[in-house]
């Protein structure tokens, strides 16, 4: 008996039995994997009700995250520490006079005056004449909603009486008249760019559209405005697009990025699968161009094929797709290796995240980078280059140290190990941003420019068709490189609708005072805020 307590069957090799001390250790190394795997759940719990119930900014308590700084401390930036006993005072900001009259002064003004009867216009106290001495101003905005008229547009025939009488053949002229942007429908240069900016600017969905007009009388089916929408993006928009795409090409510095979008009717391919809208934009150097593109799959090649001929950098996440391509030089993204910690930091409980950990350690490092960038953000490429090499590149060096020694500490599927192994993978890339002053830390400039689109597929959901996808990638194009550029989009949108029709698309010479960047555009399509966000 005493031998079938001391042996316990081995599962595996039921001729071999365990003596105890083997089970223990069996039943311990059991134990801490199940540990581990609790503590993993425990993690994915924490963060799930982070994504649902949390707030989504990333921002982070930098005086926190420095109470338990560790060594490394000592490479960061080269700033003069303060006096023992310096005093630091705050002024309120307060507002220039006359800030709000100058951003009205654009608009028109209609001035009501209020004055009293000449009955009245006698004083109480000696029952003298009075006399105006001055006035008080209230100002209020005033909204005209929308108005629609039918234009017809009548060209006059002209025929010579004399022919008529004597000749055998009467010549007729018709007076000249400029083509409209849709032959033989409705559709107005204007009612066109509503259209599409309510669409793509706005993101109001055609079958809103379609009822709002119904509330103002016009029986404008949907049917009929996706008709117009394909039109105008095939006809008018698809040229231009053409030419920024080759203009984008020539530039050295470009950002990209992807996001999911689904099309119904693709063929050979379920209504549920996932399709791509692919993003390239310029990066800080103007003038901007930004641009779309749809395609039915997530390949490498896509990136391989749209960018044929770009040389330089490409600022990307850390998506493998981008990797490999011909003659770019890849600059990673601090914000996506940034979003990693913070989300290691959110699955700690949270009565424990004010304490030391590593997932606040690594978060403090991204920081302290972030914080250098403020800083140059308003030098010259040079300056900010040469600031980078002396106060960035200590800190990469601390944290990437830093990186190499707890790797092999951290469990790799937790939390913080995905961060660290993310972090290490993508480093190669995420050091270009010493090489030039005009590289960014992250690729926020491109996630700002795809916002409008993941934003807009929130209304529609989905495209019907690739025809109508690559529709809706030209037309963003189009409107976001307006507003990069500081222009309405919807002026801009009938100014093309207006001058295209009547100009020969095969010159290029055409085309220079017509891209979004061009001094000759008429005032009438510039957005009276300066600056990229002008029109969001």
């Amino acid at each position: 008996m005493s031998n079938l307590f001391a042996m316990i069957m081995n599962p595996e090799h039921p001729d071999r039995p365990l003596s105890w001390p083997q089970r223990c250790a069996q039943l311990e190394s059991e134990n801490a994997g199940l540990r581990e795997r609790v503590r993993w759940l425990e993690e994915q719990i924490r963060l799930a009700q982070q994504r649902r119930f949390g707030a989504s900014s990333e921002r982070s308590d930098a005086a926190q995250l420095h109470l338990f700084n560790e060594a490394e401390a000592e490479a960061a930036s080269a700033v003069e520490a303060p006096a023992e006993h310096e005093t630091i005072t705050y002024q309120r900001k307060k507002k220039t006079p006359g800030q709000r009259d100058a951003a009205l002064q654009h608009l028109p003004t209609e001035r009501i005056e209020y004055r009293l009867p000449p009955e009245a216009q006698q004083c109480s106290a000696c029952m003298g004449p009075l006399h105006e001495m001055g006035e008080e101003v209230r100002r209020e905005l005033q909204v005209i909603p929308a108005t629609i008229k039918v234009v017809e547009h009548v060209r006059m025939k002209y025929s010579c009486r004399t022919c008529e009488e004597q000749a055998l053949r009467t010549p007729i002229v018709t007076a000249p008249m400029r083509r409209p942007v849709y032959p033989g429908s409705l559709a107005s240069a204007s009612l066109l760019a509503h259209i599409l900016h309510q669409k793509f600017t706005l993101g109001l969905p055609l079958y809103r559209q379609e009822q709002d007009w119904a509330r103002l009388g016009v029986p404008l089916s949907r049917q009929t405005m996706a008709n117009w929408v394909m039109f105008a993006a095939q006809e008018w928009l698809a040229p231009l697009y053409q030419i920024l795409h080759d203009r984008l090409r020539q530039r050295d510095i470009l950002h990209a990025d992807e996001t999911a979008l689904q099309v119904l009717h693709e063929d050979g391919r379920a209504a549920e699968t996932q399709s791509y809208m692919w993003l390239y934009r310029t990066g800080r150097d103007a003038p901007a161009i930004v641009l779309y593109e749809y395609q039915k799959t997530r390949g490498k090649e896509h990136p391989k094929k749209f960018l044929d001929g770009f040389k330089g950098y490409l600022q990307v996440d850390g998506y493998a797709g981008y990797h490999d391509l011909p003659a770019i030089i890849l600059v990673g993204c601090f914000a996506h290796v940034r979003r990693y910690w913070m989300e290691a930091l959110q699955t700690i409980p949270k009565a424990d995240r004010a304490g030391p950990s590593l997932a606040r350690v690594g978060l403090d490092f991204c920081n302290r980078l972030f914080a250098v960038e403020r800083d140059l953000r308003e030098k010259n490429p040079a300056e900010r280059r040469d600031g980078r090499r002396v106060r960035s590149a200590p800190i990469l060096a601390a944290f990437h140290a830093w990186l190499i020694g707890q790797q092999p500490q951290v469990v790799p599927k937790s939390a913080t190990g995905r961060a660290i192994t993310y972090t290490l993978n993508q480093w190669p890339a995420l050091q270009t941003f010493l090489e030039d002053g005009r590289l960014e830390i992250d690729n926020n400039r491109a996630e700002r420019s795809i916002k409008p689109f993941v934003i807009g597929r929130k209304g529609w959901m989905f495209a019907n068709a690739p025809r109508g996808a690559r529709a809706s990638a030209m037309t963003y194009s189009i409107v976001e490189t307006a507003k990069e550029n500081g222009l309405n989009p919807q002026a801009y949108l009938q100014y093309l609708f207006e001058e295209l029709p009547n100009r020969d698309l095969t010159n290029p010479a055409i085309w220079e005072d017509l891209l979004p960047w061009s001094p000759q555009l008429p005032d009438r399509v510039r957005s009276p805020q300066s600056g990229p966000d002008a029109s969001r």
